[in-house]
């Protein structure tokens, strides 16, 4: 499993490509959660235009592949990637969605 810290350079994106380029961000993290890459998906409240992504892919090879799907990568964004093993997860994880 990895742990992602993903930042968008906010002062690197074009005016007039913001709002594209931020619907096809959200739309990739849907996609690769729908493919069951991305397990946990959200910003963070004390830091604009960043936020975390816990992932699972097969390797850091296949994993370096998906962030390269991002409309932000490679230039746009900073993606600070760690990889980690989940020992204990727990079963009442779901109950924080959107807290």
């Amino acid at each position: 499993m990895y742990l992602i810290n993903i930042t968008i350079k906010s002062e690197q994106v074009p005016a007039e490509k913001t709002d594209d380029l931020l619907a096809k961000h959200r739309a990739w993290f849907t996609a690769q959660a729908e493919a069951g890459h991305f397990l946990v998906v959200g910003p963070y409240r004390d830091k604009s235009m960043a936020g975390l992504v816990i992932a699972q892919a097969n390797s850091r090879a296949d994993l370096d592949a998906i962030l390269a799907k991002d409309a932000y990568y490679p230039d746009l964004a900073t993606y600070d990637v760690h990889e980690f093993q989940a020992n204990i997860i727990s079963e009442n994880i779901t109950d924080y969605k959107g807290h």
